[in-house]
């Protein structure tokens, strides 16, 4: 075996440029598979970290007939003495916070221009809400009492030419069907770095926003941040009731979950075709390399080598370039994968639902890179197979004859 690989290394040295562009191709095909993995799995983690913790959190109590898609805000569908509940909820160790929101739909306008929004009545002083506070860009955060004032997301802010400090309308549904409206003060302007939420979210402090949209004392969820994802299962059995349904962050992101499943099943049709293009290069070379040498092997088998010991030859020259061309790619794609990693790739608003950063950050993980590498060895092994039987199977006459 070991004779085997010193021959292979031997032939491929006949032509040191083209054994090198060969693995070269096949290493920039798996440092391209290995951006492409990590790119979806950093997007899609994203998209479900930014979700947890701007929208859904990990768990949600709703009252059993609350419809998140009509945003109600009839009473017989809220929560009622929503501060209560979530201090019950806050005492179980794996919660790092639980908080009343009551959302609400809307319009923000300011002289004759206008744009609807989602109102967010939350409770300013919670840990929920250290996104939107990390967040300020300008002015100051919302306080428990403040009865004039809401935050708006900079993109909004940017639509409408607006700053801290402006004053604005904001028309607001209520709990008996009528629009309420009242000029506010923007506090502060905020931004996740997330497009899709920043442009459609005000949020008013909860008593203010119980007061306009006259839902006194209620909520539309509690929303529940855990120390642990994996707790969520354990948790949403403990608050199990009766009175209330209690989401789970699966549940309330099946969308994220189905488009990653669906991303999954393409990247691996597109794996394929990467793959495929950079193993035809190894059958390039290895065919090249099996006509040039004809007369070699009419020589080899005329003195008795066996085809199989031939086949194998050919076989431990294509695990070389693959083993080359794969150490190659493993450098470049960590070189790659290290620079998004830590820059990103910015795509800024793509105008989904979902709630995607403006920049996606790579994210490479171990199991990618060991499934993408054992796939590109054995489809490199495999593209050898061909050019391995076509030497096998000459006769040393006519290989003699054709080597001449």
């Amino acid at each position: 075996m070991i004779q085997l690989f010193k021959m292979a290394f031997r032939d491929l040295g006949r032509n040191r440029r083209r054994s090198f562009f060969s693995s070269l191709a096949l290493g920039m095909g798996l440092a391209l598979l290995l951006l492409m993995a990590a790119f979806i799995r950093g997007e899609m983690n994203g998209a479900m970290d930014l979700t947890i913790r701007l929208q859904s959190g990990h768990l949600q109590i709703r009252a059993q007939s609350y419809d998140e898609s009509k945003t109600s805000l009839k009473w017989q569908d809220l929560i009622e003495n929503p501060e209560t509940v979530a201090g019950q909820i806050t005492a179980l160790p794996p919660v790092i916070a639980a908080t009343p929101r009551l959302f609400a739909s809307g319009i923000v306008s300011i002289r004759d221009e206008s744009a609807g929004v989602r109102v967010f009545g939350i409770d300013p002083l919670s840990e929920a809400n250290a996104p939107y506070r990390a967040g300020l860009m300008s002015g100051e955060f919302l306080t428990a009492g403040d009865r004039e004032g809401l935050l708006i997301g900079q993109p909004l802010a940017e639509k409408l030419g607006l700053k801290a400090g402006d004053q604005v309308s904001l028309s607001v549904n209520t709990s008996n069907g009528d629009v309420a409206e009242q000029p506010f003060t923007i506090r502060g302007v905020y931004s996740t770095q997330t497009n899709g939420f920043d442009s459609v979210t005000v949020f008013l402090p909860l008593a203010k926003a119980q007061a306009i949209a006259q839902a006194e004392n209620h909520a539309s969820t509690i929303f529940v941040l855990l120390k642990d994802r994996a707790q969520t299962e354990a948790v949403a059995a403990a608050l199990q009731s009766s009175n209330y349904k209690v989401l789970t962050w699966t549940k309330m992101n099946e969308i994220i979950i189905q488009t990653e499943e669906l991303a999954n099943s393409y990247m691996s049709i597109f794996y394929l075709i990467v793959l495929a293009i950079t193993a035809t290069v190894i059958v390039n070379t290895l065919i090249m390399s099996v006509f040039e040498r004809t007369r070699e092997i009419g020589i080899l088998t005329a003195i008795g080598m066996k085809g199989r010991r031939i086949m194998a030859m050919f076989l431990a020259e294509s695990t070389l370039l693959a083993v080359g061309g794969i150490l190659m790619g493993l450098v470049l794609g960590f070189l790659v994968v290290a620079y998004f990693t830590k820059y990103g790739f910015y795509i800024g608003n793509m105008g989904v639902t979902m709630l995607f950063g403006n920049t996606i950050y790579a994210e490479l993980t171990l199991e990618d890179t060991v499934r993408l590498t054992i796939l590109t060895f054995v489809i490199t092994l495999l593209a050898g197979f061909y050019p391995a039987m076509l030497a096998a199977r000459m006769e040393p006459v006519e290989a003699l004859r054709a080597g001449q």
